[in-house]
């Protein structure tokens, strides 16, 4: 789920005006993080929609930001500027204190991070870093060109697994073990090159959608099967900006330089009774199905993967086309709501209508350059790394700050990750 407008040449023209160029969410959609010429500023967002800015910095050391990660709900954020393109910056933005840094031999195009691992993506290769101490753990060298920074990293520390592409001429999946430092296993997933990849909350699925961006398609990461396949459309191809998973693994959302989002529902199909069964074999449809089911030994597959794949539950019609975004499902009340942030300062706010299908309305819309800001209700090992990591504290003192930011809330107790008051550090009140 990331909107990377990270490379020179593409964010020269962004460069020219205070408005956003970078933003993305964080792993639980909790939080939106946005890069602006001016710095960086991070926002927190209720299960209702409702957005709040959280922080703002107010100093000239981070300007011209073009990749800015936050973990979670925590306090650690991780930053890459224009001006220094080859260097990570990890701060702990609520006591305004620098962690550390790190500088490496070519421009950073991605940074993924959960609570064990951090991993900066070069254009042909990957460092794989300790979280906790910043140590690179492993490179992944001489990987395929990856011009565009594309991979991803699963939220989940126990299904910890890295995904990038395998290859820049067909769509193969390189699922890489980022806890072991060993591949697991190479998925071929489309014909044509990679355009998006995102793994869902506890790291078992990966969904990927290629440069043609017509099919979207979801795996099992154990296993390397297909689990379900989605026709996002036929008549033309498009670039996809972003696939992003519901929290509880049963929406996938997929947007693209359209003005169209599409959500897709995973879910099996349900027997139906026989006599809608056989009623559905007299009608039209049921006798089309028949005759490709029929006829699939000799139709190419190009035909009879066309009847076969998945539709969109819903889709919603932006009020903008053309524009890099990032969309994102959360879900309240097993009701989900998209989440679309795009390049130009905006973030919407969708409801989806369960009882409707393809039924989406715009309930809210928010403006993040705080220009005449509204909030509107529409109704609803390191040898590549540089091996020096400056910091004003200590080293047992800066560290300490990253290993209280990666401490997971025990399983069953009172604290949330949504709450920033509470997460990190983890401590019981007594009050």
């Amino acid at each position: 789920m990331n909107l990377a407008t990270n490379q020179a040449s593409d964010t020269t023209s962004d460069t020219q005006s205070n408005g956003p160029y970078f933003v993305n969410f964080n792993q639980d959609c909790t939080s939106l993080a946005v890069g602006s010429k001016s710095g960086y500023k991070l926002y927190s967002i209720s299960s209702t929609g409702h957005l709040e800015k959280i922080y703002e910095n107010d100093d000239t050391d981070f300007e011209d930001i073009c990749i800015v990660e936050r973990l979670f709900s925590s306090s650690l954020v991780a930053i890459v500027s224009l001006k220094s393109p080859r260097t990570l910056t990890v701060c702990h933005f609520r006591k305004g204190t620098e962690i550390c840094n790190y500088s490496y031999s070519n421009t950073i195009l991605a940074v993924k991070l959960n609570r064990a691992r951090l991993v900066v993506c070069l254009e042909e290769s990957l460092y794989i870093h300790n979280i906790r101490d910043m140590k690179v753990l492993h490179t992944i060298r001489d990987t395929p060109p990856n011009l565009t920074g594309l991979c991803t990293l699963s939220p989940n520390s126990d299904n910890c697994y890295l995904a990038y592409p395998g290859s820049n001429t067909i769509g193969e999946v390189q699922i890489f073990d980022a806890i072991h430092l060993q591949a697991k296993t190479m998925i071929p997933a489309h014909d044509s090159p990679l355009a998006a990849i995102a793994f869902s909350s506890t790291g078992t699925k990966v969904a990927t959608a290629s440069e043609k961006g017509t099919v979207i398609r979801v795996f099992d990461v154990h296993e390397g099967t297909k689990l379900f396949e989605f026709r996002r459309g036929v008549k033309r191809c498009v670039t996809i900006n972003s696939l992003s998973f519901s929290m509880d693994s049963m929406w996938l959302c997929c947007s693209s330089n359209t003005e169209t989002v599409h959500i897709f529902k995973l879910e099996e199909p349900k027997e139906t009774p026989n006599k809608q069964t056989a009623d559905e074999a007299q009608s039209w449809m049921g006798y089309l199905t028949k005759a490709v089911t029929a006829s699939a030994t000799y139709l190419p597959s190009q035909v009879t993967d066309v009847f076969t794949q998945g539709r969109a539950f819903a889709s919603v019609h932006l009020p903008f086309q053309g524009l890099k975004n990032v969309c994102a499902i959360t879900v309240t009340h097993k009701v989900p709501k998209l989440l679309v942030a795009s390049a130009d300062g905006y973030l919407y706010v969708y409801s989806v209508d369960l009882t409707e299908s393809g039924c989406c309305a715009l309930i809210k819309q928010h403006r993040l350059d705080d220009k005449d800001r509204d909030e509107s209700d529409c109704g609803g090992s390191g040898s590549g790394a540089a091996a020096t990591a400056n910091s004003t504290n200590t080293e047992s003192e800066k560290y300490q700050e990253m290993i209280a930011a990666t401490e997971s809330p025990p399983k069953g107790g009172p604290f949330r990750l949504d709450d920033d008051t509470e997460f990190p550090p983890v401590t019981q009140r007594t009050d």
